[in-house]
């Protein structure tokens, strides 16, 4: 298994560990038996997260999109695991500055 499969396992691990209401589906999502339901789902949640200024739609769900389709297309797992690791970190840094004035 690849380093960047391996990270985005990670990754899937806790999202279910963070939103165990979802955490099932998520977990039937990744199995590989589950591509005919998650490549469709992906480019369905990349689009609507490309018309996120219609009122149901959000930008929530771009990066999920591109989640679901980083399973099954190598391309997308290097890049977008820099881009979580870096938003991690940005996130962590900020909470750290928000607590120091608090």
């Amino acid at each position: 298994m690849s380093k960047d499969r391996t990270r985005l396992e990670r990754l899937f691990l806790r999202l279910e560990a963070k939103f165990p209401r979802f955490g099932r589906a998520i977990w039937v999502i990744r199995q590989p038996w589950a591509i005919l339901i998650r490549i469709p789902l992906g480019a369905l949640l990349i689009l609507g997260g490309i018309l996120s200024f219609l009122p149901v739609l959000g930008i929530w769900m771009l990066p999920l999109g591109l989640l679901l389709l980083a399973v099954d297309l190598p391309f997308l797992r290097h890049p977008l695991n820099a881009v979580v690791v870096q938003s991690e970190r940005r996130y962590r840094r900020w909470r750290r500055a928000r607590r120091k004035i608090a």
